[in-house]
C-alpha cells in the first residue's frame, strides 16, 4: 500500500457521475433524510475533485459536499474537528463518512468576499493566519485522531523521501502524459535534494509539533461569526509541521499585490502566524526558518494536487494535470517571504 498519493492513479471521472441524474436523486434522498425535502437542490461547484450543492429546505439553507475518492476523508475530518475544536470550524449538520458526504448550514458570505481597502485586507490576512494557527495549536495534541480520519502525514523528516518517490513517479509517466514534468525540472529538483535535507533539518530543529495543515488557507475558506473565524474546505489538508500552512496565504498575497519577498506587509502577515508558536521557539528563529518551511510546504500542494487529478477526465487532466509538477518544481524557487 502506497504511503502517499499515487501520481499514476486514474479513477473513473467523478465530475461525470456528479453531473448525472442518479447522483442528484441519491443526494436528494440523503438531504431529505437529514434535514427534510429540499424545495430546491442546485449545484454550486462541480470540479474533478469535489462537488458542492445548495439545498433550500423548510428548516433552512444547507450546503452538501462530496469529495472524490482520494479526498473523501474530509467528511470524517470535519466531524473530528467539530469534536476537537468546534469554535474554529464550520458546524456539520450531517455526515456520511463512508461516502465522503457531509452537510453544513448556510453561514452567509465568506470573509474574503468582502470589498476591502489595502490596510483592511492586510488586517484580514493577519486574522486568518493567526486564527488558523490557533486551530493548529488546539488540535496538535490530537494528531492520532486526525490521521485516523484519513490525513496523510508529511513531517520534515519525510520530505527527502517524498521528493524522491514523486520524482520516480514523474519519470515513470508515459510520453505525452499531461501530468509529465519537464526533464530539466526533474534534474533541478533532484539536484536540490541536499538542500531539501537542510531545510527539513532547520524546520525540525524548531521543535514544533506536527499538526493540521489546511493547505488552502485564505479568506474565501472562512466565515466570521460574531468575531470568531470558522474555517471550512479541508479537503486538501495534511498533517505537517505548522508553518507549512502559511504558504498559501503568503503566496496568494504576494502574487495578488505583486509584493517582493522583503515587503513589510508580507512580514506582518507572516508574524501574525508565527507569534502563535513563539512559546516553542523565539521569534527570531521562527522567522529565520520560515523560508525553509515555505519551501517544504510546497510538497503539501504536490500531494493534494495528485489526489485532485486522479479522478479527472481527459479534458480536466489537460487543464489541471500539470499542477503537481508545477508545485514540485517550485521547490527550487525562492519562497514568498525572506527573513
Amino acid at each position: 500500500m502506497k504511503r502517499y498519493a499515487d501520481l499514476a492513479l486514474r479513477l473513473p471521472p467523478a465530475s461525470e457521475r456528479w453531473a448525472g441524474d442518479a447522483f442528484r436523486a441519491e443526494l436528494r434522498a440523503w438531504v431529505t433524510a437529514a434535514v427534510g425535502e429540499p424545495r430546491s437542490l442546485q449545484p454550486v461547484t462541480l470540479r474533478p475533485w469535489a462537488t458542492v450543492w445548495r439545498a433550500e429546505t423548510a428548516t433552512g439553507v444547507f450546503y452538501a459536499k462530496q469529495n472524490c475518492a482520494t479526498q473523501s476523508f474530509e467528511a470524517a475530518l470535519v466531524v473530528a474537528l467539530n469534536d476537537l475544536a468546534a469554535r474554529h470550524v464550520v458546524p456539520v449538520t450531517a455526515a456520511d463518512t463512508t461516502r465522503g458526504l457531509f452537510l453544513t448550514p448556510d453561514l452567509g458570505t465568506p470573509l474574503g468576499d468582502a470589498e476591502l481597502g489595502a490596510d483592511d485586507a492586510i488586517d484580514l490576512w493577519c486574522r486568518v493566519v493567526a486564527s488558523g494557527a490557533h486551530l493548529q495549536l488546539e488540535v496538535a495534541r490530537y494528531v492520532e485522531r486526525l490521521t485516523s480520519a484519513g490525513l496523510t502525514t508529511l513531517a520534515p523528516a519525510d520530505c527527502v523521501g517524498y521528493v524522491e518517490e514523486q520524482l520516480g513517479g514523474f519519470e515513470a509517466l508515459p510520453a505525452g502524459d499531461p501530468r509529465a514534468m519537464p526533464a530539466q525540472d526533474v534534474a533541478a529538483v533532484r539536484a536540490a535534494l541536499p538542500r531539501v535535507a537542510e531545510w527539513a533539518d532547520q524546520v525540525a530543529a524548531l521543535g514544533l509539533p506536527l499538526t493540521l495543515c489546511h493547505n488552502d488557507l485564505h479568506g474565501h475558506n472562512v466565515f466570521d461569526l460574531g468575531g470568531e473565524l470558522r474555517f471550512f474546505d479541508f479537503a486538501d489538508a495534511l498533517v505537517t509541521e505548522p508553518l507549512a500552512a502559511l504558504l498559501v496565504p503568503l503566496n496568494a498575497l504576494a502574487h495578488r499585490r505583486s509584493l517582493p519577498p522583503e515587503d513589510p506587509e508580507l512580514r506582518r502577515v507572516a508574524d501574525a502566524g508565527l507569534e502563535v508558536w513563539s512559546e516553542y521557539a523565539p521569534m527570531a528563529q521562527l522567522r529565520a526558518a520560515l523560508p525553509a518551511a515555505l519551501r517544504l510546504g510546497r510538497l503539501a500542494r504536490v500531494e493534494s494536487w495528485i489526489r485532485c487529478t486522479a479522478p479527472a477526465n481527459d479534458t480536466e487532466l489537460a487543464r489541471w494535470g500539470d499542477r503537481p509538477a508545477y508545485w514540485l518544481a517550485a521547490l527550487t524557487t525562492p519562497p514568498p517571504v525572506r527573513p
